[in-house]
């Protein structure tokens, strides 16, 4: 296993490998016929498939960000003999990170698929004829799929939006206005991680092979034996270990503004909205496994019309065993180089938003005796966390919340340039 994984790591990458398998099928027929008499014939055939896909993918991402959008910040003071307006615009600041990790693929054909047709027939007396067949299909000799994803994901954003912080003070003569324009803060975090997708398919028309024994017409005294042993066994592993953390701390804050100490005029002071949007969805470890191998056998034993004394037998040993393993944040049933990582979602968020704050004070209106104003917008503070995973399906039918991985790594290998690889 060691040699075979080593080969297959070597063209691995952190995108999808989509792996297409076919496994060769044909007939085998072995005969013993119409030999004469005191001859020994002896037939001994042993028939291994090996197929191992190994898939692994590990995954450090760290992604740190700090942004700012900042408006404002004025001064007008000390004027005298006319109006004083202070207006600022708006703070925008918009984050989006999206991390796509970790997808295996695999389409494997699975059993042999063979007809087996065996016959010892029309040998003379005293004759010695044996058949033994041996074709394994199983975990040592056959079929093994084991897909293994780690993913360690940090992403750290630190985003804010300012407008406001703006001063008109010591001003005479003339009326005082300052407007504040709106602050809007928004982070989108994704990450979607470790998808392992395992085919395993019939060979072809769903059906498996047949299977025909049959020791007839033999001479006296002649010794006629057929064993058989046919093995099929398929093993498939899922494994994955996501380790998510998330911290966000978004900040919109429009206000703060200092009118004091005005003469002769109106002051009016004029805060916009402060909004703060923060949604992180975390979507990671499913594995999904579809079996549809038909390698059961139509088997014929058959020992009929054979001379006196002779001694005839055959056995035949028929196994089929499937083995699925799909696993999540814990002990892989192999891989073991998984184990030593945590597996955790971890999500922290810091979200505010602020309007107001601001200063009119000390004011002095003239003739008219106009009141100070002030008016502050909404302040809105939305926070979406959503965490999906963990999930294991076995069976036909893709599930419907399979998540989507974009990658364009592709490779085909047909069964001629599998044994090429592995030769190598």
């Amino acid at each position: 296993m060691n040699k075979l994984y080593k080969q297959f790591v070597s063209v691995m990458a952190t995108g999808s490998l989509l792996l297409n398998i076919a496994a060769p099928v044909g007939a085998v027929t072995l005969e013993i016929s119409e030999n004469g008499s005191n001859s020994d014939s002896d037939i001994h055939l042993d028939v291994d498939q090996t197929t191992t896909v190994v898939q692994s993918n590990v995954a450090d991402v760290y992604n740190q960000i700090d942004a700012d959008a900042d408006t404002g910040g004025n001064d007008a003071n000390d004027n005298t003999g006319g109006d004083v307006r202070i207006e600022t615009g708006d703070a925008t600041t918009e984050v989006n990170v999206e991390n796509t990790l970790n997808s295996n693929t695999a389409s494997v054909d699975c059993c042999q698929a063979q007809d087996v047709d065996v016959l010892i027939s029309g040998n003379g007396s005293d004759s010695n004829n044996k058949v033994d067949l041996d074709m394994n299909d199983g975990k040592e000799d056959g079929i093994f799929v084991g897909q293994y994803n780690y993913a360690d994901v940090t992403n750290k954003v630190d985003a804010d939006s300012d407008t406001g912080d703006n001063d008109a003070k010591d001003n005479t003569g003339g009326d005082v206005e300052v407007i504040t324009g709106d602050a809007s803060t928004s982070v989108s975090i994704s990450t979607t991680a470790n998808a392992n997708w395992a085919v395993v398919g019939g060979n072809g028309d769903g059906e498996g092979g047949s299977v025909s024994l049959r020791i007839v017409d033999n001479g006296s005294n002649s010794d006629n034996k057929i064993k058989l042993d046919l093995d099929s066994t398929l093993a498939i592993v899922q494994s994955n270990v996501a380790d998510v953390f998330n911290k966000v701390d978004a900040d919109a804050d429009t206000g703060d503004n200092d009118a004091n100490d005005n003469t002769g005029g109106a002051v009016s002071i004029e805060t916009g909205d402060a909004d703060t949007t923060v949604e992180v969805d975390n979507f990671v470890n499913f594995n999904w496994a579809d079996v549809d191998c038909g390698c059961l056998f139509d088997v014929l034993a058959k020992i009929a019309g054979n001379g006196t004394d002779s001694n005839n037998d055959i056995r035949a040993n028929l196994d089929d065993t499937l083995e699925v393993f799909q696993d999540n944040c814990g002990e892989p049933y192999s891989g073991e180089w998984l184990e030593r990582y945590e597996c955790e979602l971890d999500n922290k968020v810091d979200a505010d938003s602020d309007t107001g704050d601001n200063d009119a004070k000390d004011n002095t209106g003239g003739a008219g005796g106009h009141d100070p104003s002030i008016e502050t917008g909404d302040a809105d503070t939305n926070v979406e966390v959503s965490n999906a995973g963990n999930s294991n399906v076995f069976g036909s039918g893709a599930p419907s919340d399979w998540p989507e991985f974009d990658f364009n790594f592709n490779l085909s290998l047909s069964w001629e340039h599998l044994l090429a690889l592995l030769g190598n």
